[in-house]
């Protein structure tokens, strides 16, 4: 394209490379040095070039090795059907319709009770300073951490439930909620992309240069009382958000 940066034409160059199979996953891709001499540009451009890629999610930077085609493959997080009462009600945790038979590992397991603050307070329908059960858990798929994820319940609604465990049972917080008499019936989910904080990219390991996703789902019962306020932190060059309904 006339006009286009040089690092940018390059760095189109090597997404088409990758696409078209040229350059498959794990394998390295040129170097700052050969992009130097088959295009004659600078270091810096060179290097630029290959940022973009890695800001992408396409290529990822091993030190003291070069820039590798990244091997992971996103995971596709179909929206609707993982909600299913279906799905948490025969027991089956929501996050299988995601994963399929890929390994999956929960971690960094945090379960406390806490204030609310204002704004958990406003979702949820209680004053600020109520005591909400929180949940905050890391997900790592296939050793790659991928989000990030924190529920607020009332803690009125929750207190001594399975829910204020580590380990919530088959079908997980909305089994739970469903055996309390608070079955989930109808779900918000609020999308926007954002940079991370310091904190986020520690967490998910991200590339420098990587935005999250970040979505915050609120449950309610069949009345329209707010149950559950779930944040979650994902990882955008993991994630295809999936949402198939009908007309």
């Amino acid at each position: 394209m006339t006009g286009q940066p040089k690092y940018q034409r390059i760095a189109d160059a090597l997404r088409a490379a990758i696409q078209s199979g040229e350059y498959g996953p794990g394998d390295r891709l040129p170097g700052e040095n050969d992009l130097m001499a088959a295009y004659d540009v600078a270091r810096m451009t060179a290097r630029q070039a290959l940022g973009v890629l890695q800001n992408e999610g396409l290529a990822e930077a091993r030190k003291g090795a070069g820039v590798f085609v990244r091997a992971f493959r996103p995971l596709r997080r179909r929206g609707i059907q993982r909600l299913a009462q279906e799905q948490w009600g025969s027991g089956r945790s929501i996050w299988s319709t995601d994963t399929e038979d890929r390994d999956l590992v929960v971690d960094q397991i945090e379960v406390r009770e806490e204030e609310a603050d204002s704004r958990i307070a406003d979702a949820l329908g209680v004053s600020s300073g109520s005591r909400v059960w929180t949940r905050g858990r890391r997900f790592v798929l296939d050793g790659k951490p991928v989000l990030f994820a924190k529920s607020y319940l009332p803690s009125d609604v929750v207190a001594d439930s399975a829910i204020t465990q580590v380990d919530t049972g088959p079908g997980g917080t909305y089994a739970r909620l469903a055996e309390l008499g608070h079955r989930p019936a109808h779900f918000r989910e609020e999308i926007r992309s954002r940079m991370p904080s310091a904190d986020e990219a520690e967490r998910l390991s991200l590339a420098m240069g990587t935005p999250v996703i970040q979505i915050v789902r609120t449950a309610f019962t069949e009345d329209g009382h707010a149950v559950e306020v779930n944040e979650m932190t994902l990882d955008s060059a993991s994630y295809v958000l999936e949402y198939d309904f009908d007309a």
